[in-house]
């Protein structure tokens, strides 16, 4: 697994003590370059969300080891963790997180704000991403509850990428989207990695999402059932499923 940007080896979680405990990941094992698109699918509570938050870091392994551009998360301090997620790393949750008394604008200026960035750089590039990540400019000083939930999405998507991070992991990014706007935000997550070449592990339960990846991951029971490059086209992105 040498040379890969994201390695996941053996990975094992455990929830819960001995009769009563669930393993949500039973030995998962692979390995991402960097550039690559990886949507990881499965049946609802197969393991997808889990392994996700371990490959950031927001949750420890019962066993096995994450590694990220070389650095093993488990000999990672937890600010150290929480500085390679800042820099490095940007992250879609699949109910957004955006600060509910920050507005559009602010959530995205948030992270160049602690990454040290100047105020009037921050502003310049948080319009950028905003407007990159097509939030109509009316909604830029809005809050979270006043914008509807593809605004929100998008706005998340544009936190996630301001900082210009190697990674984006994305937890459902249209799970709760209708399929024009999921469609939108699939495009802007693709032409980021087509693009600036930045590394996409995408979590998806939607067959016509996973088509926007170059490989594809199932998971079944905690297990990895299927692992398999594929090419993606635009012709595979005309019809969205229902």
């Amino acid at each position: 697994m040498s040379g890969a940007l994201v390695t996941a080896e053996d990975l094992v979680k455990r929830y819960g003590d001995g009769d009563v405990a669930t393993e949500a990941l039973r030995g998962v094992s692979f390995a991402v370059p960097a550039g690559q698109f990886v949507s990881i699918t499965g049946a609802s509570g197969c393991g997808k969300s889990t392994l996700l938050n371990l490959l950031a870091g927001l949750d420890e392994p019962t066993s096995g080891r994450v590694t990220i551009g070389g650095a093993d998360l488990a000999s990672l301090s937890a600010d150290a963790r929480s500085d390679l997620r800042l820099r490095r790393i940007g992250f879609v949750f699949q109910d957004w997180n955006l600060l509910p008394t920050f507005t559009a604008f602010e959530n995205v200026t948030a992270p160049l704000e602690f990454l040290g960035v100047g105020w009037r750089e921050a502003r310049k590039r948080a319009a950028a991403g905003l407007e990159a990540a097509r939030v109509p400019a009316g909604a830029h000083h809005r809050l979270p509850a006043d914008l509807s939930g593809g605004e929100q999405q998008r706005a998340a998507i544009a936190r996630a990428l301001v900082t210009e991070p190697q990674l984006l992991l994305a937890d459902e990014p249209t799970g709760n989207l209708d399929s024009v706007t999921g469609r939108a935000i699939l495009d802007l997550i693709a032409e980021s990695n087509r693009v600036r070449s930045l590394t996409v592990i995408m979590v998806t339960h939607s067959a016509f999402a996973a088509t926007y990846g170059h490989r594809t991951i199932e998971l079944a029971d905690g297990r990895i059932v299927r692992d398999v490059a594929v090419a993606p086209g635009p012709s595979l992105h005309l019809v969205p499923d229902a």
